[in-house]
């Protein structure tokens, strides 16, 4: 375990001391409401949202067809390990594109933070997550690393010289951030594999364009083991509370990444975590946010916590339909909105301002 200390911060890398950006300091916005607070808003929340039967569950994977429509859980975690869930919190389904985040984030934490953006960059493509025509618009640069081109390219960037080792890291790396081991589903698996054509043709195209530097075969199946790795909504918001902790689990306390790295890491989940929709989630939630095609919403509120959601039911682009609308109701009256600010107070009367 590496201590917490600000002192240690740079020893985790020391190519990161040469930064002066990485010196300053990370700031938190705050903390959490009281306790019952948060547990009254999270009811009010599953209440209010859990007879909202807009949208489809995914259907292009056989095994997410058969997931449940009326599932809906709902899971904070504080950066001091404080929990509070209701409803389907402890289901467990596939993380799916989720995993892209955190991908990320280990492998940014293992390259480093120019090595990343130059291979895969950080912008949005304003197109769907498989879109085979945002390689093609953009000389084959995937654009960033939340859409499944760009994971793709992550895959390739993550240590070992097999694929075995880089199943390894990830999954061992995805574990540290839930805080135990996090288990495949064998059957989601096979089933995205079975399927997973188009990934499989943007790996090939990556690779004509010279943007995949592993087997695009090996790679497409370790993107499958990594979106098949099983999480609830309650590991999601331990897994978005240690980015938003610096980098260190809430629960186990082992430091994960650095904290420049999580700073990295919202950045791009704010821009892209919701594909094209991401826009309107940025305006109507003012947090950064990854969705996945099984129904999960992870979010982090930087200083304060995670946020996560599970929900089946889909709109077009993807995303889940309850876990929008409960995470946009807590985000506003937990008072987490990033953007979001209230005047000074105004000096009183006869008070001399500096």
């Amino acid at each position: 375990m590496v201590s917490r200390d600000s002192g240690d911060l740079d020893l985790l890398n020391p190519a990161r001391a040469t930064d002066p950006a990485d010196r300053t300091g990370f700031t938190s916005t705050g903390h959490l409401p009281a306790r019952g607070t948060v547990s009254g808003l999270l009811r009010d929340a599953h209440a209010t949202y859990a007879t909202l039967d807009d949208g489809t569950v995914a259907d292009y994977i056989p095994s997410l067809a058969a997931a449940d429509p009326s599932r809906f859980g709902i899971s904070v975690c504080g950066v001091d390990g404080t929990s509070f869930s209701i409803g389907d919190a402890q289901e467990a389904f596939s993380i799916q594109s989720i995993s892209k985040a955190f991908t990320f984030a280990l492998v940014c934490e293992a390259i480093g933070h120019t090595t990343v953006r130059e291979a895969v960059g950080v912008n949005n493509t304003g197109l769907p997550f498989d879109s085979v025509m945002a390689l093609e618009l953009n000389g084959g640069s995937p654009r960033n690393p939340m859409v499944n081109a760009g994971a793709l390219v992550m895959i390739t960037l993550a240590p070992g010289d097999s694929a075995a080792a880089k199943w390894q890291f990830l999954q061992e790396g995805m574990s540290r951030f839930a805080g135990h081991r996090l288990l495949l589903d064998v059957d989601v698996y096979e089933s995205e594999a079975a399927t997973n054509h188009r990934n499989r043709a943007l790996a090939a195209l990556l690779r004509s364009y010279g943007h995949m530097s592993y087997d695009p075969l090996l790679t497409t199946d370790i993107y499958t083991r990594q979106c098949s790795l099983l999480v609830s909504a309650m590991d999601l918001a331990v897994m978005g509370a240690t980015l938003a902790d610096g980098g260190v689990n809430p629960l186990t306390h082992e430091r994960v990444v650095h904290p420049s790295v999580c700073r990295d890491t919202l950045a791009v989940m704010a821009t892209s975590g919701l594909y094209q929709r991401s826009g309107d989630w940025l305006y109507e939630v003012g947090l950064p946010g990854k969705s996945g095609v099984s129904g999960g919403i992870v979010t982090v509120a930087p200083g304060k916590g995670g946020m996560a959601t599970y929900s089946p039911r889909l709109d077009p682009a993807g995303n889940s339909i309850r876990g929008q609308h409960a995470i946009r109701s807590l985000s506003r009256s937990l008072g987490l909105n990033v953007f979001a600010s209230a005047p000074e107070p105004a000096p009183a009367p006869g008070t001399q301002t500096p």
